[in-house]
């Protein structure tokens, strides 16, 4: 049995459009006009494909690379081998990427599991729901009462869109997702399984035990937002969960009740953000980030992996650690621990921060 091609190249590109797209230079002209029909990463390369190599770090993977072109930095173009068009750009991965998505368009975006368009037979719509014209509902989705749905979103096989929800256009709704009590914008990808309304934590103790606390919010989505996996979203207590404008969110994040994301911002996978958590514009979580309720992160701020942050981070600042503190701080911490423990008699400590 032949392997199958999930993903097959759309169409040929020349070396000539790849610059014009990205804005790189062409180091040879006499290469415009070679045809890439495929990418590939740098270490595999081979014939019609285009890669990229970015820094002096990675230089080694250009010593008898196989390519018809590669994206590069400007300080390792001249250890490109002369038979591959060099393309130089600062950002080769980003230029990359644009690329990638050309090329291979329906990896780049959720497409219908079942390869059905329009309204699955099989699928149960409330005669109350408003669909736009280019909806595809796969079947076995369910689509509750006043629900709108933008057109040319996709509701994949088993989602539930609860009642009064509101959806935009060109979105889609993964595999087994459920959406509540949510308004979400254009262009958002809500990935399988994924539980987006969901009433939040919200208990007091009592004499018999703990009491729920009513989940009278909403969930807030923005356009160009992504949702991984396996990720919920708890709709706010009393105001609105919102997630900003153009945020990427990993699988299995738990972004809890009035907790607000910034635009733009990176969230690694595993994640945990406790009630009314406030991020900034442009934050990046590493995998396994864990936050304690009411924390605010500024804008630009970075924390890395497995971190757990019980204070504010000011802007643009980075932090590493648990409890997290200031990165150059957390590593003079790691050098002199590992000075008290290094066996004695052994040579002078080598590790900076």
């Amino acid at each position: 049995m032949a392997d199958p091609v999930f993903f097959a190249p759309s169409r040929p590109i020349s070396v000539s459009e790849i610059a014009g797209r990205t804005g790189a230079k062409l180091v040879d002209d006499a290469h415009a006009e070679r045809i890439v029909t495929g990418i590939a990463s740098a270490t595999e390369g081979g014939e019609g494909k285009l890669v990229f190599v970015e820094g002096r770090r990675n230089a080694g993977l250009l010593k008898g690379l196989s390519a018809a072109a590669v994206l590069c930095t400007d300080d390792i173009a001249a250890l490109v081998p002369p038979q591959v068009a060099v393309l130089v750009t600062p950002k080769p991965q980003r230029a990359f990427a644009l690329i990638g998505r050309l090329i291979y368009p329906t990896a780049a975006r959720p497409q219908a599991l079942t390869g059905e368009s329009g309204i699955s037979p099989r699928a149960t719509i409330s005669d109350t729901a408003f669909l736009e014209e280019g909806v595809v509902v796969e079947a076995g989705a369910v689509i509750g009462p006043r629900v709108a749905i933008g057109s040319g979103s996709v509701i994949a096989p088993n989602a539930v869109i609860a009642a009064w929800s509101q959806i935009g256009r060109d979105c889609f709704i993964g595999p087994g997702a459920t959406v509540q009590c949510a308004l979400i914008g254009n262009r958002v990808v809500i990935h399988g399984g994924a539980q987006i309304g969901r009433e939040g934590f919200g208990f007091v103790a009592g004499p018999r035990g703990a009491e729920r606390l009513p989940q009278i919010g909403r969930v807030i989505i923005q356009d160009d937002v992504e949702i991984g996996a396996n990720t919920t979203v708890d709709r706010g207590a009393m105001a609105d969960t919102v997630i900003g404008e153009g945020t990427k969110i990993d699988n299995l994040v738990q972004i809890a009740h009035n907790v607000e994301i910034g635009r733009f911002c990176l969230i690694a996978g595993k994640v945990g953000l406790s009630g009314s958590v406030k991020l900034g514009d442009g934050v990046q979580l590493g995998g396994g980030v864990g936050i304690a309720d009411h924390v605010t992160i500024g804008s630009g701020a970075q924390l890395a992996a497995s971190s757990g942050l019980m204070h504010d981070i000011p802007a643009g600042e980075r932090w590493a650690g648990t409890p997290a503190k200031p990165v150059n701080q957390f590593f003079r911490e790691v050098a002199a621990i590992r000075r008290l423990t290094r066996p004695k008699g052994s040579k002078g400590d080598s590790d900076g921060e």
